[in-house]
């Protein structure tokens, strides 16, 4: 199975550095799943237009095939004006409406304050609940003070990532034994 990271910003670091955390810990315990980090930054993303996403070219087009072969993603996030940037939400725009469907994912959120703490519940969710993805209840948010320099300093912080990491694959693997069920049940 494949899991993705998306660090959802072309600027900064933290948000990447969490996602790769979680990353981390999956490649750790679960050898058996390929992982791969896609950091917005890297890549430029045309703008959504509406068309398919197989008809865009270029990073975007090997951006979204990468996203539409997994099985499961973090989608890591900063807080910029109180709100998701919008290079993650023209990504989810390029996506089709059902881009989700039966995947999971878990959510990381960074912030330079607490005060940005339900930006997850409040605009992220609903949207990957409206691509019917399969959203990992609990996500982990991490202000700026948990990091010193380019890590993270806080072992609660650390804790959670690596919880967060478990509760991805096991979702995961749940979903893909009702899949398989589903299956062969409309087989028989």
């Amino acid at each position: 199975m494949k899991i993705i990271g998306i660090s959802g910003s072309i600027v900064g670091s933290k948000t990447r550095i969490a996602v790769q955390q979680v990353l981390n810990n999956i490649i750790e315990k679960h050898p058996d799943f390929e992982v791969e980090l896609i950091d917005l930054g890297d890549y430029k993303l045309e703008f959504s237009d509406g068309r398919s996403y197989m008809d865009y070219t270029g990073d975007t087009k090997f951006v979204l095939e990468k996203i539409m072969e997994a099985d499961a993603y973090i989608i890591g996030t900063p807080v910029f004006q109180a709100s998701i940037p919008g290079t993650l939400k023209n990504l989810f725009d390029l996506l089709p409406v059902n881009g989700f469907k039966d995947k999971v994912i878990g959510i990381v959120v960074t912030a330079g304050s607490s005060k940005h703490y339900l930006v997850a519940e409040q605009q992220l969710k609903p949207i990957l609940s409206y691509m019917r993805a399969a959203v990992v209840p609990k996500y982990v948010f991490i202000e700026e003070k948990q990091y010193d320099r380019k890590v993270i300093v806080d072992d609660d912080i650390i804790f959670r990532l690596n919880r967060l990491a478990n509760e991805l694959v096991n979702t995961t693997n749940a979903m893909q034994q009702v899949k398989q069920a589903e299956e062969e049940a409309f087989f028989f």
